[in-house]
């Protein structure tokens, strides 16, 4: 089943979107979604959704990666859907498709990681093959 089939199918059951609404948001997307990088129109049929949410004030939003077939690119674009009105915001990531599900899926940071990183970082000496032993 080709990838593009993927993301249609599953943006329609993550959102509950009824055909008339998800084919008008598909056209959207085939026809506006460019790359942010070259500007060349990114095609669905390379892109995985990541992650969707379905808030209870009506704004639907998704998570789409793909990867730019003539720059090579990788981009996350993130896009809301409020009633009629659809947003859109492409920004260039150096994570791959397998890497989005592998982060989706794991835990969240909390504070006291990032009181390790601060600490590890102000004792740091700049020496990668130490502190990667």
């Amino acid at each position: 089943m080709p990838a593009a089939l993927d993301v249609r199918a599953a943006i329609r059951l993550e959102l509950g979107m009824n055909k008339f609404d998800f084919k008008r948001l598909f056209e959207w997307l085939a026809h506006i979604l460019k790359c942010p990088v070259c500007g060349h129109r990114c095609s669905l049929e390379h892109s995985k959704l990541i992650d969707s949410k379905d808030d209870k004030t009506a704004i639907n939003s998704i998570l789409i990666h793909t990867d730019c077939e003539k720059c090579k690119s990788s981009i996350v674009f993130s896009i809301a859907v409020d009633g009629p009105e659809i947003f859109s915001m492409g920004m260039p990531t150096d994570l791959t498709s397998s890497d989005t599900t592998k982060f989706k899926n794991s835990e969240p940071l909390n504070s006291d990681d990032i009181l390790a990183t601060h600490q590890f970082l102000q004792e740091f000496d700049g020496d990668f093959r130490e502190a990667l032993k």
